[in-house]
């Protein structure tokens, strides 16, 4: 049987480290992965995918990514339920990582998230209806 998953997206928040009974690390997280096709209205559309990953490969993950990080994961899907507080049997399907890489360094991410954070800035110029004046001499060329 083969059971294997491969997927490429950005973290939906900050990965948080837990520590079980037994000792044993693990996060949980949610992987952002954007849909190979457009939909009727030329967007993209995204899939949230449930992940947990354990021991110490849970530990490095915490430490290297956060909100936003672009990472590669590799692992299996498994299925569970359990029971809620309610007497209500809750099915869950995920993604067990067995390993993970980053694919973009967390320079490049900050420079995008600042690029993009810059381009949605409000012009400062815009409806005040004056002109500027710069001379000849102020300009760089």
């Amino acid at each position: 049987m083969i059971n294997r998953v491969v997927l490429t997206g950005r973290l939906t928040k900050d990965p948080e480290l837990r520590t079980t009974q037994s000792g044993l690390s693990v996060v949980a997280f949610n992987l952002a992965v954007d849909r190979q096709y457009s939909n009727s209205q030329g967007k993209r559309d995204t899939d949230f995918i449930s992940c947990v990953i354990w021991r110490k490969a849970a530990e490095n993950f915490c430490n290297f990514t956060s909100k936003g990080s672009l990472v590669g994961i590799d692992g299996r899907i498994q299925t569970r339920s359990y029971e809620n507080k309610n007497g209500q049997k809750v099915y869950v399907t995920e993604i067990v990582v067995d390993s993970f890489s980053l694919l973009e360094s967390k320079k490049d991410r900050l420079a995008n998230n600042n690029s993009s954070n810059e381009s949605q800035a409000p012009d400062p110029f815009a409806e005040s209806g004056d002109s500027i004046d710069i001379s000849d001499d102020d300009l760089p060329f």
